[in-house]
């Protein structure tokens, strides 16, 4: 059996467990939230439509900090501790910038970066049930023209010194040795649209958009132990982040969500 079939099966298999309820906690300051990562100052927010970072209270969304950045159609962000980490989408670079100014401080290519391909098997391209129907020829909630050039990461976290990074054109994640620039791990994603990451403890959750779910993985192994499975009427999930055993996610069309773990 091929591994992407293996993995799709495994997927399926796993132990799920029940959503809690989702809730939109508020409006996104910018048009196309795509990224997010929670800290002890607030909730970081990359949006993808301005390439604006936002810093928001968890509370009500005030915005606490804007700033613009140099990022190209953004689609991650994390926090390292004393700067933030971009994934600059559309460039397929990884970025690192201050957090108070948006300024570049260093840019890196993104491992596995290339053009999205579509497997037997794939799930369907899906769109957010709170999106206006798109006009058009274009296919509705498919986000990979065929003619694309190329796309790099989405979900980024920090960890103990090392990068990780969900790159949706190898369907993997990697973790990476920042100073180096080295992979020293990686692992496959349940499926084609790997997007936002998360830790619970010892273990990282990462998004598949297509999916409309959350992979609960063993980052030492990369094995999935769980899952949590949206309803089709729930915001569709894009940048994602944990904090105080509360999930967050963004959906693109303005809207930040969260539940309860």
């Amino acid at each position: 059996m091929k591994r992407r079939s293996f993995l799709a099966l495994a997927a399926a298999a796993l132990r799920t467990r029940k959503a809690g309820k989702v809730e939109i906690a508020f409006k996104s300051p910018g048009p196309h939230p795509n990224g997010l990562q929670a800290t002890a100052e607030g909730l970081w927010v990359m949006d993808q439509g301005n390439n604006h970072v936002h810093l928001v209270s968890y509370e009500d969304g005030k915005v606490l900090r804007d700033f613009a950045t140099e990022a190209d159609r953004a689609s991650g962000i994390t926090f390292d501790g004393e700067a933030l980490w971009l994934a600059s989408t559309y460039n397929r670079l990884l970025l690192r910038v201050d957090a108070r100014t948006g300024k570049t401080l260093s840019e890196h290519y993104t491992p596995g970066a290339g053009v999205i391909y579509r497997m037997t098997g794939d799930p369907p391209a899906r769109s957010s049930p709170l999106a206006k129907a798109a006009p058009g020829p274009a296919k509705a909630g498919d986000p990979w023209p065929a003619r694309s050039p190329g796309t790099g990461a989405h979900g980024l976290e920090w960890r103990d010194g090392q990068l990780w990074v969900a790159t949706p054109p190898a369907r993997t994640v990697y973790r990476i040795q920042p100073e180096k620039w080295i992979v020293e791990q990686k692992f496959a994603t349940a499926a084609n649209r790997p997007h936002g990451m998360g830790w619970e403890g010892r273990y990282l959750w990462v998004t598949d958009s297509n999916l409309n779910a959350f992979f609960k993985h063993d980052p030492a192994t990369g094995e999935m132990v769980e899952k949590i499975q949206l309803a089709g009427n729930d915001p569709l999930p894009h940048g994602m982040t944990i904090w105080n055993g509360v999930l967050w996610y963004c959906d693109d069309v303005g809207v930040i969500c969260r539940m309860r773990l």
